[in-house]
């Protein structure tokens, strides 16, 4: 057991029960660590009669859609099994939430891998040709997912793609709207903001397929192997849906680490390494995989970069405003709103070339 884990947010003989009504193997819950994440969800790694599990659940404090994300993040995990999607495997959910003291949660295998933009081992760090094909793999691991036919795999009711691009301009501006609501907060100042929502509005794809989408796919999000170069697994699926996917594959490119310092840093230690591929080498990755493609318009994956500037832009200067309400650090906040404005400047650039 561990000390460092509130037995209100993980109760282990209530987890023992359960698991037992489950059938899964018996015994002691041993070498309990909790994982860090990316989210401030709960990640516990623990092992029971032989085998290794992770469970996860929301904080520890809820918030009001945690316990529906979960349930969400479950259902979508265990549609990918049998896929060769690189992603997590549900071993079992518990979509209860009178279970565990209010909590949805489930138990995950574990991936045995390491996020690249918090460290990079060797033989990585040292050898350009690695990271290279750490960048493409990214990007085959995301056409895996967009070769999904989401109705085959029982996803048809899990979205609203009817209409979803037609409502995505006005729906992230409504969100930036609702930010004045917060005392403190003098608006927003992005320059290119309106000029950018005009031209996706005038610009929009006409022809495209609905699939899976992550939601929020970027390096900070993916797991690589310490063997090889190959994504080990996508994590952190609380923003998936159903959409189109090529809204993924613009936010892989508007996430991209660049030329400039601060898309590098963003990135971490595999940004400030170098010897990615540039971004019209993932999109040629990404378009190798037939099913990924079939009915979907790559030739506009422009448009899709800008829309992931412009809504990823949206979503960060939320704690901006929450940070000028007094509601987050003003140091957080303030880092989060030179990233906005410059993926504002990211898509101002597209836009004008």
């Amino acid at each position: 057991m561990s000390a460092q884990i509130d037995p209100h947010v993980m109760d282990f003989a209530v987890l023992a029960a359960w698991m037992d009504e489950q059938g899964l193997p018996g015994g002691p819950i041993e070498d309990v660590r909790p994982l860090a994440g990316g989210t401030q969800n709960v990640l516990v790694r623990f092992r029971r009669g032989g085998r290794s599990y992770v469970l996860r659940r929301g904080p520890e404090h809820l918030r009001a859609r945690t316990n529906e994300v979960l349930r969400r993040e479950a259902r979508v995990l265990s549609a990918l099994d049998g896929t060769d999607v690189p992603a997590p495997r549900i071993i079992a959910a518990c979509p209860d939430e009178r279970v565990m003291n209010g909590a949805v949660f489930y138990l995950m295998t574990p991936v045995e891998g390491f996020n690249a933009t918090t460290t990079l081992p060797e033989p990585h760090a040292s050898d350009a040709p690695v990271r290279h094909a750490m960048g493409l793999s990214a990007a085959r691991s995301l056409a895996a997912l967009g070769a999904v036919d989401y109705e085959a795999v029982g996803l048809a009711d899990f979205g609203k793609p009817d209409g979803f691009l037609d409502r995505q301009v006005s729906r992230w501006m409504s969100e930036l709207e609702s930010y004045s609501a917060l005392d403190g907060y003098p608006g927003p100042d992005i320059p290119g903001l309106e000029r950018v929502a005009d031209w996706l509005e005038a610009n929009r794809p006409h022809t495209w397929r609905p699939g899976i989408m992550h939601g929020d796919y970027h390096l900070a999000n993916l797991m690589f192997r310490h063997d090889g170069p190959q994504v080990a697994a996508i994590v952190d699926w609380e923003m998936c849906t159903i959409g189109d996917p090529l809204v993924d594959l613009g936010w892989l490119l508007a996430t991209w680490p660049g030329e400039d310092a601060d898309s590098a840093a963003i990135a971490g230690p595999l940004g400030q390494a170098g010897g990615l591929p540039e971004p019209g080498e993932l999109v040629a990755a990404y378009s190798r995989r037939p099913e990924a493609t079939a009915g979907r318009d790559l030739d506009a994956i422009d448009w899709y970069t800008v829309l992931a500037c412009f809504k990823l832009g949206i979503v960060l200067e939320g704690t901006h405003a929450r940070a000028c309400a007094g509601k987050a650090p003003r140091e957080t906040g303030d880092l989060l709103h030179a990233i906005t404005l410059g993926l504002f400047g990211r898509a101002r650039r597209i836009i004008g070339a």
